[in-house]
C-alpha cells in the first residue's frame, strides 16, 4: 500500500483549508499530492491511500473539487471522534432545532435567523452550499460555533466569552464531545466518559483507550492516534509525504524505520534556509522535487549524502490550443510575484518602448497574490516608472470597458496598455493563458505551472534563467538583462513563422511531461524503494 500524507492546513493550525463561499481565495487548493493522487487513482497502477492527519469536516467537497471523490482515505480526526459515515449528505439548515419564534432573513451572502428582534445565528455556506458554520449569538455577541461536517452531523462546537474562545469540543456522530481543546494555552482534555478512539484498517475494527486524560498539545493527541494506525499497517508499505515544517517532526518519530518518500512542493519549504537537514529528510529513501531548480538544491543541501533525488513535475502537460490568434489585441504575459524592485524598475520602460512599436500589444502583469490591494500597488509602481521613463502614466490602469458616449471621447482618451490579472487557482491560470500571445518571466524563480501551461497552449516563454520547460531558441529564449526584451519580442510577434517554430518546439517538449510519463516516472521510484514483492503493478 501507498500512502500519501498531505499537508492540506490552514497555517499554523490542524485544520482544513475549507472557507466561507463569498471570501476571496487567498491561496490555491491544488498541490503536489493532489496531483499524484490524481494520477494514481486513474491509472491504479498501485494500490494507494490518503492519511489525514488534520480536521477536514469538509474533505468530501474538497476531493469532490479535485475530481478524486472515490479516493480512499484514513482521518485522524476521524479515528478521535469514532466517525463511521464515509459519504456525503445533504443537510437543510430547515432540518435542523430552531425556536419556534425564528425568523429567517436571507442576505446575499450569508443566512441569518433572528429570534424577537435580536440576532439569534448565521449560517455560513461553503462553496458548494453546504452549511459549514452556524455562530449562535446572546445579546448581540457571539457565544458558541458549531463546525459542520459534509455528512450531515455537527462536527465541533466553540465556546466564546467576551469574544474569547474558551476552548473547542470535537464531537462524535451523536454530538458527545471526545476531546476539548482549550484556547488559552492549547492543552487538551478527554472525556472521561467515552475515552477511547477508533482504528479502521481494512475489515479490522478495534477501540483503544487513550494513554491520558489530559495532554500539552493537540500534536500530542494526533502523534498517539497516528502512532497506534501506523503500527497496524504493513511493514512494506509506503509513506509520500508533503514535506512540510509543521507535521516534518511528528511524522520523522511515528514513521521511524518505515519506507518515506518526501514530495517537495514550490514554496512550502524554504530549502534555502536550511542550515541542517532535517531528520526526517536524511532518513528518507527518496526524494521528489517538483522542477529542477528545487533538485539542484535539494543536492546541494544533501551534497554530502547518499539521498535518491529526482524531479517529478506535479503537472502533466497536454495539448490545449490557445485563443490568441483569434484577439485583436497581443497580449503579452508578465509574472511578477517575487520579482526584485530593480529588475521591476527596468523591465517597465523597456516594455513601454515595445509598445510604442507595436499599437496592437498589450501587457498583462501576471499575479497569484489575492491580496485586495494587490493589483492597485502593482498599477501604482508601473506608472511610477514609465513616469520616471518620461512615458505616459495612464497607460497602467484597470480594463478599457470601451463604453465611451462618441467617437470624440475615444480619440481623446490616452488608451490602458498595462493591466492587471488575478489568477490564485489553477483554472484562472489556464483560462488566462489560453488568451497570451508571449510569456516574459524574468523572475529569478521559475512558478511550474505556469511554465506546463505556457507549453500545453504553445506560447513561446522569455525567461530570465535557464529551466527544463524551456530550450533556448526553440520554445523560447533566455533573456539575461531586461534591456534585451525589445529584439526577442519582436522576433516572436513580428513573424509568424517564428512562433509557430516555438508552438511546435513546446508541444514536442510537452510530451516528456506526459501523464504517461509521469506514471512511468513515479513507478520507477516506488519499484526502487519498495521493500516487499507483495507490492506489484496493478494491486
Amino acid at each position: 500500500m501507498l500512502y500519501f500524507i498531505p499537508a492540506w492546513y490552514q497555517p499554523g493550525t490542524w485544520s482544513e483549508n475549507e472557507q466561507k463561499w463569498y471570501v476571496r481565495r487567498e491561496h490555491t487548493e491544488f498541490d503536489d499530492t493532489v496531483k499524484q493522487i490524481q494520477l494514481f487513482h486513474r491509472s491504479k497502477v498501485y494500490s494507494y491511500k490518503i492519511m489525514l492527519l488534520s480536521y477536514t469536516p469538509n474533505l468530501r467537497h474538497f476531493l469532490h473539487r479535485q475530481s478524486v471523490y472515490h479516493a480512499p482515505y484514513w482521518s485522524c480526526f476521524d479515528a478521535i471522534q469514532e466517525v463511521r459515515r464515509k459519504k456525503a449528505m445533504v443537510l437543510s439548515v430547515h432540518n435542523l432545532s430552531w425556536p419556534e419564534q425564528i425568523e429567517f432573513i436571507y442576505t446575499p451572502f450569508v443566512l441569518v435567523a433572528m429570534l424577537q428582534g435580536e440576532k439569534y445565528a448565521q449560517v455560513e455556506f461553503g462553496e458548494d452550499g453546504n452549511p459549514i458554520q452556524i455562530d449562535l449569538y446572546q445579546q448581540g455577541a457571539l457565544w458558541r460555533r458549531n463546525i459542520y461536517d459534509d455528512r450531515g452531523f455537527v462536527s465541533a462546537s466553540v465556546v466564546y466569552e467576551q469574544g474569547k474562545m474558551l476552548y473547542q469540543d470535537y464531537l462524535t456522530e451523536k454530538g458527545t464531545w471526545k476531546i476539548r481543546c482549550f484556547g488559552e494555552d492549547g492543552h487538551v482534555e478527554i472525556n472521561p466518559r467515552c475515552a477511547t478512539y477508533l482504528l479502521q484498517i481494512g475489515e479490522l475494527e478495534e477501540q483503544r483507550e487513550f494513554q491520558r486524560s489530559r495532554y500539552d498539545r493537540l500534536e500530542d493527541v494526533i502523534e498517539e492516534v497516528y502512532s497506534a494506525y501506523v503500527a497496524m499497517t504493513d511493514e512494506a508499505d509506503i509513506f509520500c509525504i508533503a514535506m512540510k515544517d509543521q507535521h516534518a517532526d511528528l511524522l520523522q518519530r511515528t514513521l521511524k524505520g518505515r519506507t518515506k518518500i518526501l514530495s517537495f512542493f514550490e514554496d512550502r519549504v524554504a530549502i534555502t534556509k536550511w542550515t541542517q537537514i532535517p531528520e526526517i529528510v536524511a532518513e528518507a529513501d527518496y526524494l521528489i522535487a517538483d522542477s529542477g531548480e528545487n533538485r539542484k538544491l535539494l543536492r546541494d543541501k544533501t551534497e554530502e549524502s547518499s539521498l535518491r533525488i529526482k524531479n517529478i513535475t506535479p503537472f502533466d502537460s497536454r495539448e490545449d490550443f490557445g485563443i490568441s490568434q483569434q484577439l485583436n489585441v497581443q497580449k503579452i504575459l508578465v509574472p511578477v510575484d517575487g520579482m526584485e524592485e530593480e529588475k521591476f524598475a527596468r523591465m517597465i520602460p523597456e516594455l513601454g518602448k515595445y509598445l510604442q512599436q507595436n499599437e496592437n500589444a498589450r501587457i498583462i502583469l501576471f499575479t497569484r497574490e489575492a491580496f485586495y490591494h494587490r493589483k492597485e500597488f502593482l498599477l501604482e509602481q508601473t506608472r511610477k516608472y514609465l513616469r520616471l521613463a518620461g512615458m505616459k502614466e495612464e497607460w497602467a490602469g484597470e480594463a478599457e470597458n470601451n463604453t465611451a458616449e462618441n467617437t470624440i471621447d475615444i480619440e481623446k482618451r490616452i488608451p490602458v496598455l498595462f493591466y492587471v490579472e488575478q489568477c490564485v487557482d489553477e483554472l484562472a491560470v489556464s483560462k488566462c493563458i489560453r488568451e497570451q500571445r508571449l510569456v516574459v518571466d524574468l523572475r529569478s524563480t521559475a512558478e511550474v505551472y505556469l511554465r506546463v501551461a505556457a507549453l500545453s497552449t504553445g506560447i513561446p516563454q522569455l525567461i530570465a534563467t535557464g529551466t527544463q520547460f524551456v530550450e533556448d531558441g526553440k520554445n523560447g529564449r533566455i533573456v539575461k538583462q531586461p534591456e534585451e526584451l525589445v529584439e526577442d519580442i519582436h522576433f516572436y510577434l513580428d513573424s509568424l513563422a517564428n512562433w509557430n517554430d516555438a508552438m511546435i518546439a513546446s508541444y514536442e517538449l510537452g510530451k516528456r511531461f506526459s501523464t504517461e510519463v509521469l506514471i512511468e516516472e513515479w513507478k520507477e521510484v516506488i519499484d526502487s524503494v519498495r521493500r516487499d514483492s507483495r507490492i506489484t503493478i496493478g494491486r
